[in-house]
């Protein structure tokens, strides 16, 4: 079977030691997590995780349905054949010597990110959208000395009513 990275969108009770938890079905389950995103959702209490795993469909619908016996896991869904909205954040730390800095602007411009912090000899840049948007400006900007970078990995929703972790909510 191809393997290929899965999207899963899960709701999670948002109480301590549940991302141990998920974090150690898919070490067990020998995957290795690409990207994780977690954060509050629009339900008290209930956090959302948008999970990236590289697998072929019938592991990742295995782990899937494991995940979803979790206690503290309230539901959980493979969204990738599923019309998504899928963003990445990422700052950017990059050398900016004086002559470079009108270079540095023009790109960012292009990609239509931000420049959120001026330093001496550096510029932090924050940019946000798909995967391969961020890509592309990393590629370009790496010529300049990127020094420091974070990103945030893929959160996702499906488009549409209906909602990216089904009906049990």
């Amino acid at each position: 079977m191809e393997e290929r990275l899965h999207t899963l969108v899960s709701l999670v009770q948002d109480e301590p030691g549940v991302l141990t938890r998920v974090a150690g079905l898919f070490r067990r389950r020998g995957f290795n997590i690409e990207s994780l995103s977690v954060g509050h959702c629009e339900q008290p209490g209930l956090s959302r995780m948008t999970i990236v795993v590289e697998g072929d469909d019938a592991s990742v619908d295995q782990v899937t349905k494991q995940l979803d016996k979790l206690i503290n896991v309230v539901n959980v869904t493979d969204i990738t054949r599923t019309e998504m909205v899928a963003r990445e954040l990422a700052l950017i730390k990059v050398t900016a010597r004086s002559d470079d800095r009108s270079e540095i602007m023009q790109i960012v411009d292009i990609f239509r990110a931000k420049i959120v912090d001026v330093e001496v000899d550096s510029l932090i840049i924050e940019v946000t959208g798909g995967e391969d948007k961020i890509d592309s400006l990393l590629r370009l900007l790496l010529p300049f000395g990127v020094t420091e970078m974070a990103r945030t990995g893929r959160t996702a929703l499906t488009r549409g009513s209906e909602s990216s972790i089904g009906s049990h909510v």
